[in-house]
């Protein structure tokens, strides 16, 4: 059986996520990056040296880091579901595309935003940043359900993730309308309520 492991609301909600969209049969493993104890009370260090979280084992033993990977990797575990596009396909860069912004681009910014040690007015210049990507991201959900369009994919779990951090940082998003709708038509999907019941999140 696959082995997610996670920390409640952090970004491995999105492959969380993902799992429950697939309906693949997995164990969910709280890692939480405060502590780094798994339930066992072992050194989650020694499973991910890294020490951060997704963290995918699959059956076979082996195992994938980074969210944009692990979350295709489910995604075509299961093509009949549609939550990627076909491998080689225009759409299925696009997809990619959409994944490496949301790393890159927002999920990233919010790092410093986290982080105690950062100066106030360096967060500020974090916090216009993201603003400004955002306000972009809001025009190009007008008029369409989801980042691909009409379709739910994996990228649209990894924004509703990194879309629920703002209040926990002081970013005021309220004024990005397609951007709520989108995350109100996510948040009211079975798997999404389920992933985020099973991190205590509701």
């Amino acid at each position: 059986m696959l082995k997610l492991y996670y920390s409640p609301g952090a970004c491995s909600l999105s492959p969380h996520i993902a799992l429950h969209e697939a309906g693949l049969a997995f164990e969910a493993i709280p890692a939480p990056t405060s502590t780094h104890r798994l339930p066992d009370g072992s050194d989650y260090y020694k499973v991910n040296p890294l020490g951060y979280v997704p963290y995918l084992v699959l059956d076979s033993g082996e195992a994938l880091r980074e969210g944009p990977a692990i979350v295709q990797y489910i995604a075509d575990q299961v093509p009949e579901k549609n939550l990627a596009p076909a491998n080689g396909s225009m759409a299925r860069y696009q997809l990619q595309s959409w994944l490496n912004f949301i790393g890159t681009e927002l999920h990233k910014g919010f790092s410093p935003l986290f982080n105690p040690a950062v100066p106030a007015d360096a967060k500020q210049v974090f916090k216009d940043r993201l603003i400004s990507r955002l306000t972009w991201l809001d025009g190009e959900l007008a008029g369409q359900q989801y980042l691909m369009g009409d379709t739910f994919t994996v990228a649209d779990g990894y924004l509703f993730t990194v879309t629920n951090w703002p209040a926990k940082v002081g970013l005021d998003i309220s004024g990005l309308a397609n951007l709520a709708a989108f995350r109100a038509r996510v948040a009211a999907r079975p798997a999404v309520q389920a992933a985020m019941k099973a991190e205590g999140l509701m």
